[in-house]
């Protein structure tokens, strides 16, 4: 609030107060001088106090009933504080809170599908699956480095199909070579003989 509309504010405030006090005792100003003057007395209190001096007394009692107990950044700096002004950090903090994800930039989406793809393409069995899912993956990259839409450019490159094909045979190879074979285990009977033949 500017000077002025914050007297104006505390004007009515102290109106109200009045009022209040006015009400309660079951009369008007003449007719009750002991509230008059006790109002009159704790109106001039609050005119010598200063908004800082409220503040800090505010601030006192909060401590000593423990208010400020277990706050959620006590110890730890303050996030995105010291940075420049970003407009969407409500976004920002709003993805980053709820985990969400397909949410944002073509050119972040790419960056991080990017960085994901190699285990991505590990999850498939076929061939013909992981070279659907490159190319599906270099179409985007080439779409979204027309910027219809805006926003930051994108430097996620395409990948080789030919190539990557090729690594994730060699990452599969690996794989099957460093997994521990299994022993069969030792085939159970039937329930059958295992009545019949018994403990005895």
């Amino acid at each position: 609030m500017g000077g002025r509309a914050a007297e104006e504010f505390e004007r009515r405030l102290a109106r109200a107060a009045e009022l209040r006090a006015a009400g309660t005792s079951g009369g008007s100003k003449s007719e009750d001088p002991a509230a008059q003057g006790m109002l009159d007395e704790l109106n001039e209190k609050r005119r010598k106090i200063s908004h800082a001096a409220r503040a800090d007394y505010l601030i006192r009692d909060a401590m000593a009933r423990g208010e400020f107990e277990n706050l959620k950044y006590a110890g730890k700096p303050i996030p995105g504080l010291g940075e420049g002004h970003d407009p969407d950090w409500w976004v920002k903090g709003l993805i980053q809170r709820e985990n969400l994800t397909g949410l944002g930039p073509k050119a972040i989406l790419l960056r991080t599908e990017d960085a994901e793809l190699d285990d991505r393409l590990d999850t498939h069995y076929s061939e013909k699956q992981v070279r659907e899912i490159l190319e599906d993956f270099n179409a985007r990259v080439i779409d979204a480095r027309r910027q219809l839409q805006g926003g930051p450019p994108v430097v996620t490159k395409t990948r080789d199909v030919e190539l990557e094909v090729r690594r994730w045979q060699e990452r599969r190879a690996a794989a099957a070579s460093s997994a521990p074979t299994e022993t069969e285990p030792d085939p159970k009977r039937p329930w059958w003989r295992r009545i019949w033949s018994g403990p005895w």
